[in-house]
């Protein structure tokens, strides 16, 4: 019998990616279905269910989960889910498409169905009130509400079966895994408390202390980096993997840090986007979320410490994985060594503040990093490819928010 953490919702993983012959004749039946084109972010979420990474979902919510889960984080079943995982179409879709049938899901950017689905319910939301209510605003500049107000018009409702997962095995190898996967890693180790590091940067040294505090106190850490689609001037999942692996090989003990990643877009919900991060690590077997500054968060539209306290508001049975809520961390000259505000007596002129943003920033500048930001092995990989791009492909880095701080 297992030791790890129980997938969500008490039962075993539920992945909806069919295979052999069942996969053949679905793909087959796809083709002769009405097709409906869907974008990166529902995609990502197909991807996730196909693997079991949002089990227990079967599908996308219909209108009574939406509004559950905006409201009070609860699906009409009960089921605790933090951010809606909807389906969108425009109107004159919706007016064709009739409850009751089946549908072809079409990824928008590669052309490849990805999934089926039978429409139960086609409703339509105030999206207002969705980004208020997992983004706390409605400023278009934020890239989660942008992506809200995009959506079409027309929301359907349904279960699905998954029949491709995108290319993300075959373009990231290892480095793709599944719950199944690293729940079996984690076995083999003999680990039963994992600590989740969610990250979409390679790792700076505030990233390496917040791991080495979890492994001071478990089993081990599974260093787990988003493979969706990022922002401008993010690094890509490759060059971060190797930067990762990098630190890693150099600056972890043997055996008690990993790496991998999952196939979902970052939706920037902060706090809301802190507990889905939960809920799918417990899927992948992890006991902690490590949650420290500004976790999935952009500009200052949440508090430092939001993506913490949300964890304190929600029914104490909700997750069985449970954040490990680490404070603000920066280097000290004057403790000669990384800190943090529970650890460090000095003022703010010995504290050097790291964030991904900063560490970006500089290299598209073509400054070197110093030691205090970066180990020199991961600033020669990252600087090798800043390197290779153009003016035009070197994205320039705004510091905003508490990056900038």
């Amino acid at each position: 019998m297992s030791n790890l953490v129980r997938p969500h919702g008490g039962g075993e993983l539920k992945s909806l990616l069919l295979e052999g012959t069942a996969l053949e004749d679905e793909k087959a039946r796809a083709e002769t279905l009405p097709k409906i084109t869907i974008t990166s972010r529902e995609a990502g979420d197909i991807y996730m269910m196909g693997i079991g990474g949002f089990t227990p979902l079967d599908g996308f919510m219909n209108h009574a989960d939406w509004k559950g889960v905006c409201d009070s984080y609860t699906m009409e079943s009960g089921l605790f889910w933090p951010i809606p995982v909807t389906l969108s179409t425009d109107s004159a879709t919706a007016d064709t498409t009739h409850e009751g049938s089946d549908v072809a899901l079409v990824d928008g950017e590669s052309g490849d169905v990805v999934a089926t689905m039978t429409v139960t319910e086609k409703y339509g939301i105030d999206k207002e009130h969705e980004c208020m209510s997992v983004y706390k605003t409605t400023d278009l500049e934020h890239p989660g509400v942008q992506m809200v107000m995009d959506q079409g018009e027309v929301n359907l409702a349904g279960p699905i079966k998954v029949l491709s997962l995108g290319g993300f095995p075959e373009t990231y190898g290892d480095q793709f895994m599944t719950p199944e996967q690293t729940r079996a890693l984690f076995e083999s180790k003999g680990w039963n408390t994992i600590a989740a590091f969610q990250t979409r940067n390679p790792m700076h040294r505030s990233h390496e202390y917040l791991a080495k505090i979890a492994v001071e106190t478990l089993d081990g850490v599974l260093v787990h980096s988003t493979l969706g689609k990022l922002k401008k001037g993010d690094i890509p999942a490759e060059v971060r993997s190797e930067a990762i692996q990098t630190l890693i090989d150099n600056y972890f003990v043997p055996n008690s840090v990993v790496q991998a990643g999952y196939p979902l877009d970052m939706r920037f919900a902060g706090p809301r986007e802190a507990l889905l991060h939960a809920v799918f690590r417990q899927n992948y077997g992890c006991s902690h979320l490590i949650v420290g500054r500004d976790h999935a968060g952009v500009g200052d539209y949440y508090g430092p410490f939001d993506a913490q306290s949300i964890f304190d508001e929600i029914p104490e049975n909700a997750l069985e994985t449970k954040p490990l809520k680490i404070d603000w961390t920066f280097w000290c000259n004057a403790c000669d060594g990384m800190a943090s505000m529970k650890t460090c007596p000095h003022g703010k002129d010995d504290r050097i503040l790291l964030s991904g943003t900063k560490v970006r920033k500089m290299l598209s500048e073509g400054e070197a990093l110093p030691a205090t930001f970066s180990r020199p092995e991961v600033a020669k990989v990252l600087q090798d490819y800043y390197a290779t791009l153009s003016d035009d492909e070197n994205v320039k880095i705004e510091m905003k928010g508490h990056s900038a701080q």
